[in-house]
């Protein structure tokens, strides 16, 4: 039997260091350099390039909505404007692009 006034400790072997090709090199989900969406932010930009208007949408191709971060970082960074509010859903952001976040898609 052991001794009960003993602290018994684990073994845990020691853990090999990872190269540092194994981590990415960004986090995911920041942009690729500073002024530039990330890659939900040109998808949903995107979405609005053949759309009468500009008009952005409020769900993607899968019919998720599309998250409120990603539309609000764009329409701080001037790439999408509020074009109206919806009296029915004051919650939902009904954008469009502007001639800049135009002009990002088209010049990349």
């Amino acid at each position: 039997m052991s001794d009960p006034a003993s602290p018994v400790v684990p073994f845990r072997p020691r853990r090999e260091a990872q190269p540092e090709t194994a981590w990415p090199k960004r986090p995911r989900g920041l942009p690729p350099a500073p002024g530039q969406p990330t890659e939900a932010q040109r998808a949903w930009l995107a979405s609005g390039l053949d759309q009468p208007g500009g008009k952005l949408p409020l769900f993607d191709a899968d019919g998720r909505r599309v998250d409120a971060r990603t539309i609000r970082a764009c329409i701080e960074q001037g790439w999408a404007e509020q074009w109206f509010a919806n009296p029915l859903k004051p919650d939902w952001l009904v954008c469009r692009l502007t001639p800049e976040g135009r002009t990002l898609l088209t010049e990349a």
